[in-house]
């Protein structure tokens, strides 16, 4: 069993050995729009509210009870301090009640590890394979050689992908989250209708979104009021075309400097629609995760555990949480 509490979803999954999801619980907190964005007080609040009745809708979606766990699971970071407090208390309480193992997951290996998962759209994919992480909070480039790591070849050097999504999307005056919602406006809108840097001009692997966030500032400005307003939808396409070229330029230089010729991606990010159909023509073998497994969710935990060294009972009870950073005991 597996618990996910790192930002704003309250999330139990229960996965067998194999990689075989028997449930996969994700509780999103509808509270942080009115706030436009996650207020961490606020989560880690309804994390303690949520979290005993996800753990139980898991526990009877998979038909099993606590006394056929052989291994909790929990995100120890990165992530939100106080949400990860709830997580890794509730995961504590479980496992030293029946003085089961805990595995203290890393929620990136996370992300990369739900692509190890058995699901309806395919089979896991095995390393080494260059992996594409794109979120709110992370967007990195690494290759995979190994189910227990990975070697990060570029990153984000400010806003990651998905917090230039969201913070584009508040210009344009949609809802938290706003991936979905620009989403749903671009396919309205002309890509080309506004040509947006993809930072094309940056070197290496590494990507960086803020100059794009300020380009959108500056023309919805520039437009007017009134003006940018009729043309929401063309400004949503160029600015959501403009992300993706970047996450593709960037991954098709890695699979051309790596040589290898498989790719994954994981992510909120790899939710978006565009996104998923430009990257999959970059390689041969192309593994898009089902978008449940693509947000937060303790599915991708579970699977990153199995190939974790667990931390037998006592000696767990001292585990902290770690915003960034290696996890301490």
């Amino acid at each position: 069993m597996a618990i996910e509490t790192s930002c704003d979803d309250t999330c139990a999954a229960v996965v067998t050995g194999d990689g075989e999801i028997k449930a996969n619980v994700i509780s999103s907190q509808g509270v942080h729009d009115r706030y436009g964005g996650v207020v961490p007080e606020v989560a880690s609040r309804h994390h303690l509210e949520l979290a005993t009745p996800v753990v139980d809708d898991a526990l009877q979606r998979a038909e099993i009870t606590l006394d056929d766990v052989d291994l909790v699971a929990v995100t120890a970071g990165p992530g939100l301090v106080g949400a990860l407090l709830v997580g890794v208390a509730t995961a504590k309480g479980i496992a030293a009640a029946r003085q089961l193992p805990l595995a203290p997951v890393d929620h990136l290996q996370g992300h990369v590890a739900a692509n190890f998962l058995h699901t309806e759209d395919g089979e896991p994919l095995e390393p080494p394979f260059l992996c594409l992480i794109a979120s709110g909070g992370h967007t990195f480039l690494a290759r995979v050689d190994g189910h227990d790591g990975f070697t990060v070849l570029g990153q984000t050097l400010d806003d990651a992908a998905g917090e230039a999504i969201d913070k584009g999307a508040r210009l344009l005056g949609l809802p938290f989250p706003g991936g979905p919602h620009l989403e749903k406006l671009a396919r309205d809108g002309d890509p080309d209708a506004f040509a947006f840097p993809t930072s094309s001009k940056l070197g290496g692997l590494d990507f960086s979104f803020a100059g794009l966030k300020t380009a959108l500032l500056y023309k919805v400005r520039d437009l007017g009021e009134a003006e940018a307003q009729k043309r929401r939808a063309d400004l949503a396409a160029a600015y959501q075309h403009a992300i993706v070229e970047q996450l593709a330029l960037r991954v098709r230089r890695a699979l051309k400097d790596t040589g290898l010729d498989r790719l994954a991606i994981g992510g909120g990010v790899a939710a978006n629609g565009p996104l998923r159909e430009r990257l999959s023509a970059l390689a041969p073998t192309v593994k898009v995760p089902p978008r449940a497994l693509c947000t937060d969710n303790a599915a991708m935990i579970a699977s990153a555990a199995r190939y974790v060294e667990p931390v037998r009972f006592p000696d767990y009870l001292g585990l902290e949480v770690h915003a960034t950073g290696q996890r301490a005991l």
